[in-house]
């Protein structure tokens, strides 16, 4: 595995974990304050959010298989 593939995988896991945070706390928040305690906003939270991250993820590793370029006319 490069040095290249380990700093994305590493990205991968730290925004995973961000989004994660981020939806659970916005969950917790919507259950608090909307839904009466409820525990369905946060599961619905953190699914959405681990979803976003492996869409992310799958993203950015596959990036470098693409080839980006312009077509030109002949």
């Amino acid at each position: 595995m490069s040095e290249k593939e380990l700093g994305q995988k590493c990205r991968c896991m730290a925004d995973t974990v961000v989004q994660l945070g981020a939806v659970l706390g916005l969950g917790i928040v919507f259950s608090v304050l909307f839904f009466k305690r409820r525990m369905w906003p946060i599961t619905f939270g953190c699914g959405l959010g681990l979803g976003m991250a492996i869409c992310n993820c799958k993203n950015d590793l596959r990036a470098h298989y693409i080839l980006h370029g312009k077509f030109v006319k002949d």
